[in-house]
């Protein structure tokens, strides 16, 4: 799956701050309680990356299947290392620092991109609503 590019994503984000503002005060301050809960920060994204014990950053995002594939690739590179395969396991832990190095540049727009999904995701949940909502 290809990532939109960061000005697309940054019109998305627009487009539905632009629909949250026209939003009832009650189902607003709904919005923006269950956003607060569930929204994601760029800079633990950018930290769980930088570690480079691959996959944690995919984890935070609930990509668990991305996850544990990042995970097991860099484990397994990890144990080549101690065998006789050690040159494959430096190659496949050198290939997923390159990977992991290029997310963590593009780290503030993987996660702009994801919080947009749970804008959208919450603000369908309130308008679909017609009873009052929790908290109002």
């Amino acid at each position: 799956m290809r990532m939109k590019n960061k000005q697309a994503i940054e019109q998305d984000e627009e487009r539905i701050r632009k629909m949250v503002r026209e939003l009832p005060d009650d189902k607003r301050l709904w919005f923006f309680r269950e956003a607060e809960k569930q929204l994601k920060d760029p800079d633990t994204y950018a930290t769980l990356n930088f570690l480079f014990i691959a996959g944690l950053h995919h984890f935070y995002l609930g990509k668990w299947v991305r996850g544990f594939i990042n995970l097991g690739v860099f484990l397994a590179g990890a144990v080549m290392l101690f065998t006789s395969l050690s040159g494959v396991g430096l190659l496949l832990l050198i290939a997923v620092m390159v990977i992991e190095l290029k997310a963590l540049f593009q780290s503030q727009t993987v996660v702009q991109d994801y919080n947009n999904g749970v804008m959208e995701r919450i603000y369908r949940e309130i308008t679909a609503r017609k009873e009052a909502l929790p908290g109002s």
